[in-house]
């Protein structure tokens, strides 16, 4: 082919974006110039003590020091499919506490692997009910895992863990946590929780790229990968596999994301830089903030205050305003990035994400000062300033 045949690129450099959205949340220059390394062979001894350092950091992350802790290809999806397809067989039995869009991802893929899928269904919007749990694990003799989402996505809300997770360990079951969008966001202690298996994502408050899936698994989780009676129906995301190339015989597993894992591994050193204590103070700060600009502009939220998370402020669209016109004008006029309702919300909210290198005071500014100015010219009239006079004001409040 000659090099006159190559058709000329329409996007040849990505624009900068102010990235407010569910995720990806934006990147730290740190980041991206690690990624930027001579590559290296993934079995070469340089690159497994690279994996060493990756999993005792993720450690610190996910507050554990028994479980292995390790990071697959791909997105959280990937985590979540790991932990169903490595820890049910078919038949067995999993309750899921589903009160949002990635609750319902969870159920569809355990009936996929044939598991046998109870799935509680709570209302959109509000946090998951224990009792409705506690109910259910009573009608059963055997429940082999219990699987909740921490931080739902979908609608802002934070899930309380304690008193789920004390229902499953009395139950037995295997306790597994989608924690995609709260790790290195908020409070999330895998051994003091009783957690089995958590899974996260790269993209989010761990402020990488997307692409790499970190996870944690308990002893108790390592011991049913180990005496499974059948093998899981995914090879590739057979945790049992991987753990042996993350384990101190790197087996040859997959041919590993080796960018992705050299930046993963100095977005993790970020966020213990900073301190995890001080990074989920920082996220309740600027979320505070937010919703003080938000509420000045005369909106309200879809998620009661308790029970929302810092991560992701999910507001209700004034009548008359068009979802999609706002969103597009943000994009177009400021290169800011907010997402859109899921499911029942879609067109009725906007989902304005806050997380790692994402949650900036000057990025939050940014977006009220943007919305005082369109606002008005979709038909729903402010007071200028008074949205970021608000969010200043709390902001100052911390220092």
């Amino acid at each position: 082919m000659q090099m006159s045949s190559v058709p000329e690129s329409k996007v040849p450099v990505m624009p900068p974006r102010i990235l407010l959205g569910p995720g990806p949340s934006n990147t730290s220059p740190r980041v991206l110039q690690a990624m930027m390394s001579p590559m290296i062979g993934y079995a070469d001894p340089e690159f497994m003590v690279v994996l060493d350092e990756v999993s005792e950091l993720l450690r610190l992350v996910f507050q554990t020091e028994d479980g292995l802790a390790i990071a697959l290809p791909g997105t959280g999806s990937a985590g979540m499919q790991a932990g169903l397809n490595s820890l049910l067989e078919p038949g067995d039995t999993v309750v899921i506490c589903s009160c949002g869009y990635f609750g319902e991802r969870m159920a569809d893929m355990a009936e996929r692997l044939g598991a046998n899928a109870v799935v509680l269904r709570g209302e959109w919007g509000r946090p998951f009910p224990p009792e409705m749990l506690e109910e259910e694990l009573g009608k059963h003799d055997s429940v082999k895992m219990v699987s909740v989402v921490h931080a739902e996505t979908s609608t802002g809300v934070l899930q309380p863990l304690d008193e789920i997770a004390a229902l499953a360990r009395a139950s037995g079951a295997l306790f597994m946590v989608d924690a995609v969008t709260s790790l290195g966001g908020n409070e999330l202690n895998f051994d003091a929780l009783g957690i089995d298996y958590a899974y996260s994502c790269s993209q989010k408050c761990l402020g990488a790229p997307p692409g790499i899936c970190p996870v944690a698994v308990g002893p108790r989780a390592l011991e049913v990968i180990e005496s499974r009676t059948t093998k899981p129906a995914s090879w590739y995301l057979d945790l049992g596999l991987i753990a042996k190339y993350w384990g101190p015989e790197h087996v040859y597993h997959h041919t590993a994301p080796v960018s992705m894992i050299l930046g993963l591994r100095e977005a993790l050193r970020i966020v213990l830089e900073e301190g995890l204590d001080d990074r989920i103070a920082r996220h309740q700060l600027n979320s505070a903030a937010l919703r003080a600009g938000v509420s000045a502009l005369g909106l309200d939220f879809l998620v009661p205050e308790s029970y929302r998370l810092d991560q992701i402020t999910a507001v209700n669209i004034p009548d008359g305003v068009d979802d999609a016109t706002v969103r597009q004008r943000l994009l177009r006029e400021h290169s800011i990035e907010i997402g859109k309702g899921f499911g029942p919300f879609d067109g009725s909210v906007w989902r304005i994400g806050l997380m790692g290198e994402s949650s900036k005071a000057e990025y939050l500014l940014a977006l009220l000062s943007s919305l005082e100015g369109i606002l008005p010219d979709e038909g729903y009239e402010v007071a200028q300033g008074a949205a970021v006079s608000a969010a200043s004001r709390r902001l100052s409040e911390a220092t």
